[in-house]
């Protein structure tokens, strides 16, 4: 999957780039080379400054960096970055949004299965604006509106130089926040409806995490299609005020993990068949509540924890129930050769968004604010919706 590209053309920096930030007076043309693809990283200087003199190049940039992994509101900055050479298929894109995702955070830390080389630039989605292309481009023009697709490391800075065939143009007509967020999290609630249980009209499925973007879209997607949600939230202060909000976007049931604690959690039900299908994003007891709901032959996707803590499942719901146990993850479904199906799945959504059939909660927040977003983000100030960066 390919990387957003700053300075040296890619979503990450070379040690000696990492100097040059505490300094950006002392940035020279030679300290940059192209290191995707396992180019060298220190090509002379004399062949570099030839290749940038032929060419047109992007303004100077802001950037958040991470030299190390570790907690993100200690090892992330805010840095200067230089110009960036534009080559004939190559777009430079002015960011205008991209939000600060979970998936985000864990790369930071370290955590996450797929991340880039340290030091990096952060971010995994967003949407901006171009600002200049390269010669050879012909399908997009100055001023459209375009999104990494497939999604990519990289875009927690102002300024983006990527070719041309790994952006996709979208619809200029819609919040800005929802094109910055549109891959990451309504994706995965689409491919989950789609890809495990053949739902109809009438179906029933249940899902915990049903505050988080991905529980809205599921809530939503499912409503659209004439599906039921049973939806679980954590117990929290203003857990009715919650219920309200999710009901407004057509969840059928909204329960608290402690109203769950009953001998028949079925008795509560009520007209709704079982459900045949159900998402956990938490794991521990609140994924075990989406099993005890589950019908006959039912199965549960897990697309996240949260909670850090283990699925346990009991003997019986195996034997007597065939309940079935499924894993996504949206990553390695977009590296499976299928950015053409992707772009048609934005579209439709975006669509939705435009005919204000779909919505979900977010906070914009100036780039400038970004540590207090992140805060935000990481839980050191509350609960917050999924914080969003305004260039």
């Amino acid at each position: 999957m390919r990387s957003w590209r700053i300075a040296a053309r890619v979503g990450y920096v070379s040690a000696e780039m990492v100097g040059i930030f505490r300094a950006p007076s002392s940035v020279t043309l030679g300290h940059f080379s192209t290191i995707a693809g396992g180019s060298s990283l220190h090509k002379p200087m004399q062949s570099f400054c030839c290749a940038f003199s032929s060419s047109s190049m992007s303004p100077p940039s802001k950037a958040v960096i991470y030299e190390q992994q570790g907690q993100p509101d200690q090892v992330t900055r805010v840095v200067d970055l230089p110009a960036v050479e534009l080559k004939e298929n190559d777009v430079c894109i002015k960011m205008l949004a991209a939000p600060i995702n979970p998936s985000d955070i864990n790369r930071i830390e370290g955590v996450y299965p797929v991340r880039p080389p340290v030091p990096a630039v952060g971010g995994y989605e967003g949407v901006g604006e171009i600002y200049a292309l390269g010669s050879a481009v012909r399908n997009l023009s100055v001023g459209d509106w375009v999104i990494p697709s497939p999604p990519s490391s990289g875009t927690w800075q102002t300024y983006i130089v990527k070719e041309a065939n790994a952006l996709h143009k979208v619809r200029k007509d819609i919040p800005m926040e929802y094109a910055a967020t549109i891959t990451v999290n309504p994706l995965t609630a689409l491919r989950m409806m789609e890809d495990f249980v053949k739902l109809t009209s009438g179906d029933v499925i249940v899902q915990n995490g049903a505050t988080s973007i991905v529980g809205q879209s599921i809530i939503q997607l499912a409503q659209i299609r004439g599906i039921h949600s049973i939806n679980i939230i954590r117990d929290r202060i203003g857990a009715e005020e919650v219920k309200n909000r999710l009901k407004k976007l057509g969840a059928d049931e909204v329960f608290t993990e402690s109203q769950l604690e009953v001998k028949n959690i079925k008795s509560l039900l009520g007209n709704l068949s079982e459900p045949v299908l159900g998402f956990n994003c938490v794991g521990g007891n609140a994924a075990s509540l989406v099993l005890k709901f589950l019908r006959q032959g039912g199965a549960m996707v897990t697309y996240g924890g949260m909670s850090k803590k283990p699925i346990t499942v009991s003997t019986s719901s195996f034997i007597f129930k065939d309940l079935s146990l499924r894993g996504f993850w949206l990553q390695n479904w977009m590296t499976s050769h299928r950015a053409d199906e992707c772009r048609v799945m934005i579209d439709y959504i975006l669509d939705l968004v435009h005919e204000g059939k779909f919505k979900y909660e977010m906070e914009l927040v100036p780039f400038q604010d970004f540590h207090r977003a992140l805060d935000k983000a990481i839980g050191k100030l509350g609960n917050h919706p999924k914080q969003v960066l305004k260039f």
